[in-house]
């Protein structure tokens, strides 16, 4: 073995052999996987984009393997300088290990991310899940987090313990020639990649998409897109969003589209026309009789709850006792798609609420209620009270924070705090145990958090499901046992409700009470692949209910929980509020800079955008295409669905408080 490294020209072979052998299982394991993730090659829903074609496929090819080829050389260049002898065989192991050991490792994670998530999931996204920390967003997965560091520390432990081994077995000798660093070819080969990431995209969109799903093409970019951004706007010719006017720093995507001016900022839809647009109810009091307002949130429930069997069994009795003499609105969307902004949003009554605006809490208490909030997650999480103002006008604040100590996990960050609801009808019990709490009218808010994932904790009965899946067998294998596990935990959720309506009517308040339930959004169970909330548009993880005790709330057609607002001061005047048909706008990220776009409409129809792949489908119907090929009906509900977006963002921006 040391002999056959003392020929330059075999180091120089075998250096070659070992990049293509590389290329070639990495390569081919990558595309294999990205091919049953996204159907890369053979298309399928969510994936009007495929690279099925025969230039298509000759194009990919060749920039998939430039990228790759760049990668491993330049890691190569970089282990051939900081390993000074560069002698023998070291570096070629250290390249072998570490290109091959990451580039594996990384594929696992995402693949495994995938198998939970849509690829709409970035850092911005875990960060709003986590409440606007990503720090929260990890301390969630901690569990996950400390397995993989554990494995990752004694893979490490074994790779120093083999080096060391081989060092031994093989030492460097010092006649053995340098291994060749090829400077000069990486050079060329970044800019014949360069050169590939400009044309590809212009030659086919296609291409480009299925290139953006792969890591060293991803990686390539990146770097590309900060050499190609002339302007400094963020957006340069090789983003998976490329800048169409790389000299233009007012024109860009995301750029705010100004209505009206004659110029397409963000290159969506054309110059901005507004579209009817919602502003925010003015601050509301409300006199007179002024029945009590309890509202329930029931986390992550989602719009098909009501009328939901199991093995025959109702999921949610007690709610559709009181749907059946109410009102029920099915679906309600959620127009994030997570807890934080959902809630802003519903006590709000805006899509984005800033800090200090109207909110419920801040009406009510102004209208001279008494207001409790009794919450089984902490309510500063996200900053939710804050913006809508609920510790400052609560009599009674118990959360998730103030009952830490019972939590039924042991993780202690914001976004794993889980208190069972049994702990909330106790604290109601001690501060409501006298009737003369009821002789001014209540606001009463209840937080149910059983839902959330993982679905499951300690004390919740088996009712629904023989065997509750445990969190480290959450996988798509496993999804009828989990989606029962979550329809126990939905129940379970539905008996302590049917608690609480028992104590109200016990105590005499329940007939002089507006009572609202809902979910705060919904949850995908593995139904399309996808499990969890917020990440990809859908009726499943967008969608949610409303329930009152009150009837006569009627709609024309879908509506948002930023109606809910206007719905409960309508009702604590003793009216019959009715929503007219409107587009319910959802975002997947910020509503300046989401990654996916959507719209409910009236007929189950729900049209989304992907801003960063241009891929647009009518979910209802599985139908997915590029926008850019759209005509007809399809391409009227995309641009209306621009301009809800836009005119939302306009507005959003316009309103907002000013320095």
């Amino acid at each position: 073995m040391r002999d056959y490294f003392t020929n330059r020209g075999r180091q120089g072979k075998l250096w070659l052999a070992v990049i293509l052998a590389l290329i070639c299982v990495l390569g081919g394991l990558e595309l294999a996987l990205a091919d049953r993730k996204y159907g890369l090659f053979t298309g399928g829903f969510g994936q009007s984009q495929a690279v099925d074609t025969l230039v298509e496929r000759l194009l990919f090819v060749a920039g998939y393997i430039a990228s790759m080829a760049m990668l491993i050389t330049a890691v190569w260049w970089i282990i051939v300088r900081i390993f000074r002898s560069k002698r023998s065989w070291p570096p070629l192991f250290f390249l072998v290990t570490i290109v091959g050991g990451s580039y594996a490792l990384l594929l696992a994670l995402t693949f495994k991310l995938g198998q939970y998530f849509s690829d709409t999931m970035s850092f911005t996204l875990m960060a709003n899940l986590g409440g606007g920390s990503l720090t929260d967003a990890l301390l969630f997965v901690s569990n996950e987090i400390f397995i993989g560091i554990t494995a990752l520390l004694l893979g490490m432990v074994g790779y120093i313990l083999i080096f060391r081994w081989l060092s031994r077995k093989f030492p460097v000798q010092p006649g053995h020639p340098a291994w060749p660093a090829r400077g000069r070819f990486v050079i060329g080969l970044f800019f014949s990649t360069l050169l590939l990431a400009v044309t590809v995209p212009a030659a086919s969109i296609d291409v480009q998409n299925g290139l953006n799903r792969t890591l060293a093409w991803g990686l390539f970019a990146e770097a590309a897109n900060t050499i190609t951004d002339f302007d400094i706007d963020g957006y340069g010719w090789v983003s998976s969003m490329p800048d169409q006017h790389p000299f233009d720093s007012a024109r860009y995507p995301l750029a705010l589209d100004i209505p009206g001016n004659g110029i397409d900022e963000d290159g969506y839809g054309g110059d901005l026309q507004l579209s009817g647009m919602d502003t925010q109810q003015p601050s509301t009091m409300i006199s007179g009789k002024r029945p009590n307002l309890i509202l329930i949130v029931m986390e992550s429930a989602r719009y098909d709850t009501i009328g939901k069997r199991i093995n025959g069994q109702p999921v949610a009795p007690h709610l559709e006792a009181i749907a059946k003499s109410g009102s029920v609105i099915a679906p309600v969307f959620s127009h994030v798609g997570f807890t934080t902004a959902s809630l802003k949003s519903l006590f709000g009554g805006a899509l984005q609420p800033a800090i200090g605006s109207p909110s419920l809490l801040r009406e009510l208490k102004s209208s001279g209620y008494g207001i409790s909030v009794f919450s089984g997650q902490p309510e500063d999480f996200g900053d939710i009270s804050k913006t809508v103002g609920m510790r400052e006008n609560a009599d009674i604040f118990i959360d998730g924070e103030t009952l830490k100590h019972l939590r039924a996990f042991s993780n202690g960050a914001q976004g794993s705090i889980l208190v069972d609801e049994k702990h909330l009808l106790k604290a109601f019990d001690e501060n409501y145990a006298q009737p003369n709490k009821w002789d001014k009218p209540q606001f009463l808010y209840f937080n149910f958090q059983t839902p959330h994932f993982p679905y499951f904790h300690d004390g919740v009965p088996l009712e629904l499901t023989d065997r509750a899946l445990p969190r480290a067998e959450i996988d798509a294998a496993n999804r009828v046992s989990l989606q029962q596990t979550y329809w126990n935990a939905v129940h379970y959720s539905d008996q302590q409700l049917g608690e609480l309506v028992s104590r109200l009517k016990r105590d005499g308040v329940w007939d002089k009470s507006v009572v609202v339930i809902t979910g705060d959004h919904g949850e995908d169970l593995f139904e399309d692949g996808l499990l969890g909330h917020g990440h990809n548009i859908n009726i499943r993880q967008n969608g949610t209910f409303m329930v009152t005790n009150r009837p006569g709330v009627t709609t024309d057609g879908p509506i948002g929980l930023s109606d809910y607002r206007a719905i409960i001061l309508s009702l604590l005047k003793g009216d019959k509020p009715h929503i007219a048909a409107k587009p319910v706008l959802m975002t997947i990220g910020d509503l300046d800079r989401p990654t996916q776009i959507g719209i409910a409409e009236t007929g189950s129809r729900i049209t989304s955008l992907r801003l960063d792949t241009g891929e647009a489908c009518m979910v209802e119907q599985k139908r997915c295409a590029n926008a850019r090929s759209l005509t007809g009906a399809f391409r009227d509900r995309v641009d209306r669905l621009i301009r809800v977006w836009g005119s939302a963002r306009w507005q959003n921006r316009s309103s907002a408080p000013r320095d």
